[in-house]
């Protein structure tokens, strides 16, 4: 009788045993990486870097909780689960503000490709108001020179644009307008010492 009673409860433990171990929970782990991909299709890794790294970092934590769950005899993906869901609407939201900030930096890129031609020219045009006495007619080559190099920087831009690399446009368009807005200050500065 001892022993049936023995045999039973060990039966009893066996199957409860077997069914408290809970499984990895795969479909959560596959969707949440799922989700981190198309963000990084959708260049978050370029365009809001900050965002994406944490997005990787917050599913680094959770595959370590899973690691250690696996470790347990008893163990609970609970915590983990919850963690896999705001990990793949966090994804979602990392993918749209990518987008956005792409369309943002695009904008950008073409409100700076017109301000900076609009700068050179300008500065070509007091290039010719500019004096040029013994050291005047030099500084005006060397400064026809520096705007050269704006528009070498511009199309250069330009050309990174049309490959994609919208960052290293911005960067590029941000330089060229910084050079010439100088150039400009000092024709400027020059041209109205000149007139007194």
């Amino acid at each position: 009788m001892k022993n049936k009673f023995f045999i039973g409860l060990l039966m009893v433990g066996a199957i409860a045993l077997m069914t408290s171990c809970a499984k990895v929970p795969q479909a959560e782990i596959d969707a949440a990486n799922a989700a981190i991909e198309e963000a990084r299709a959708a260049e978050a890794d370029v365009y809001i870097a900050s965002e994406f790294s944490a997005l990787q970092d917050s599913m680094k934590v959770i595959n370590e909780i899973v690691e250690v769950q696996k470790g347990k005899m008893f163990g609970s993906y609970k915590v983990a689960k919850a963690k896999l869901v705001n990990v793949t609407t966090l994804a979602a939201t990392v993918k749209t503000n990518a987008v956005t900030r792409k369309a943002e930096v695009q904008a950008e890129i073409e409100a700076l490709t017109v301000e900076v031609a609009t700068l050179v020219e300008q500065a070509k045009q007091l290039t010719t108001k500019a004096p040029r006495g013994k050291e005047g007619a030099a500084a005006v080559e060397a400064i026809k020179t520096e705007i050269g190099v704006v528009e070498t920087t511009a199309a250069e831009a330009a050309a990174l644009s049309q490959q994609g690399n919208l960052m290293g446009s911005l960067d590029k368009l941000k330089a060229a307008k910084e050079k010439v807005t100088a150039i400009n200050a000092e024709l400027e500065g020059v041209i109205a010492k000149y007139k007194k």
